[in-house]
């Protein structure tokens, strides 16, 4: 087995600020408790929750990591009490709360999932948390099922091109929105039936459209803000709309006798602050339903580029350029 070190490198700004706060520094290798494991990280997913914890806007919840980072991939080299010895040298992903963009990180055990012959350690890596937050939001709250058609915005981003595939595997009909004409063919290629410019098109004139003046199932939403009550005039009755980040406002005004009246339901979550528990329950359910799809080599993340750990800043500038189609990824083994 490899001597684990004392000290790793790890991206953990000490003050919020731009990318140019992301410069590598040294770190002790966290010890993992009971019922956790210690991961010699391959690669870790870059997300929109790094960016507003690097601008001070979404602090890690308490007993997490500050080092950033929400999903990694990489080789089990240690685990505290209560896990299993022959865990050791298992290639797994996981999902965090804090701490992958380091050499060394500390995953509960129930939030790990193995790495199929079929992923590579990048494409692993892109997994956890996308999956995670769909596979919750889309598929148990919002309660889709075969034939269900439904809306997603950001439709060339992580989480939309996720939905895209996951929606396909299990039978939907997808309609993304994207910025410009060239993300709509992009988001097309992976699988989405529609995809509606959302530059070009009022993207509520077009989803009825499609749809014959029906409206769409469910619409999953990262924009929020004045989005609301246009996404509700894209549901069908008895339609389902999931809230899953607020990037054009947390606030909303909305028509309450009009949900009432087409009995609408609006819901929403977030992930990263659930107790690992029920991060676990989610594990285990994406195992059973999903993961056989992942190791016939049949569901596989978009990656936009991947970046060494010493890049983490020009990681983090291209998500906010917003020109990437799919998953960021920081790749360790070159942080230097």
């Amino acid at each position: 087995m490899t001597s684990i070190p004392a000290m790793m490198k790890a991206v953990d700004p000490d003050a919020p600020g731009g990318p140019e706060v992301l410069a590598p520094v040294d770190r002790p290798v966290p010890s993992p408790g009971a019922g956790e494991v210690l991961i010699r990280v391959a690669a870790a997913g870059v997300n929109r929750p790094d960016v507003m914890q690097r601008l001070g806007k979404y602090p890690p919840p308490p007993g997490a990591p500050s080092t950033l980072g929400l999903e990694l991939s990489g080789t089990i080299v240690a685990m505290g009490e209560g896990v299993e010895p022959e865990r050791i040298g298992a290639r797994v992903c996981a999902l965090v709360a804090g701490g992958a963009y380091a050499e060394y990180a500390v995953a509960p055990v129930g939030q790990c999932l193995p790495v199929p012959d079929a992923l590579s350690m990048e494409e692993a890596a892109a997994l956890p948390e996308t999956l995670f937050t769909v596979w919750t939001n889309l598929f148990e709250r919002a309660w889709a099922a075969e034939a269900d058609t439904v809306l997603v915005h950001g439709g060339t981003s992580g989480i939309g091109t996720m939905a895209i595939m996951l929606g396909k595997l299990f039978g939907l009909t997808v309609i993304v929105t994207c910025g410009s004409a060239d993300k709509c063919d992009a988001a097309r290629r992976i699988g989405a039936d529609h995809a509606i410019d959302y530059k070009a098109h009022d993207f509520v004139e077009e989803v009825l459209r499609l749809t014959d003046g029906k409206g769409v199932q469910v619409v999953l939403d990262m924009v929020g803000g004045d989005y609301l009550p246009r996404n509700l005039k894209c549901l069908a009755d008895d339609g389902r709309h999931v809230s899953i980040a607020t990037q054009r406002g947390a606030t909303a005004e909305i028509p309450i006798f009009e949900i009432m009246r087409r009995r609408l339901t609006l819901t929403g979550s977030t992930l990263r602050a659930r107790p690992v528990g029920f991060k676990s329950l989610v594990a285990e359910e994406i195992r059973r339903s999903v993961w056989p799809h992942v190791e016939a080599g049949a569901l596989k993340p978009v990656i936009d580029r991947s970046f060494p750990l010493a890049d983490a800043a020009d990681a983090h500038r291209r998500m906010e350029a917003g020109d990437h189609v799919g998953k960021i990824v920081l790749v360790m083994d070159a942080a230097g």
